[in-house]
């Protein structure tokens, strides 16, 4: 749910991506979308919480990251954008994964989960602060 939170963000501060997306024009999506971020951050730290590679989560990965990278991809690009964003989310998500489960060994699971969350934060605000920076 990070790339919608980012782009919700951007939003809420007026910017605008390069892609239309235009369900987020809309204040009920803009602040769910927020919701679901924030949620996303405090259940990924329960210990029930289920690895990022099953179906539904995959599914999950795979929507966001298309929208995202179809409204953060230049006009006419779209689907260049949206492909490209989940060629490199389905992957990262193994990834990240055996990354995270190394981590949870060493320093446990809410440390290792806040400095992956902070990590992937940071990494989505960059890259649509980039984005709608390129727009200009």
């Amino acid at each position: 749910m990070t790339p919608m939170a980012a782009i919700a963000g951007a939003r809420l501060a007026h910017a605008r991506t390069p892609g239309r997306l235009v369900l987020l024009d809309h204040p009920l999506f803009k602040f769910g979308a927020l919701a679901m971020g924030v949620g996303e951050l405090f259940g990924d730290k329960m210990k029930s919480a289920p690895d990022r590679t099953v179906f539904l989560g995959l599914l999950a990965r795979v929507m966001s990251a298309g929208i995202a990278g179809a409204a953060l991809a230049p006009r006419g690009r779209e689907k260049t954008g949206a492909a490209l964003a989940v060629g490199t989310a389905v992957p990262l998500a193994y990834l990240t994964l055996a990354g995270r489960k190394r981590a949870m060994r060493r320093i446990g699971q809410t440390k290792s989960g806040v400095i992956e969350d902070a990590l992937i934060v940071a990494a989505g605000a960059a890259v649509t602060a980039w984005a709608v920076g390129r727009r200009r």
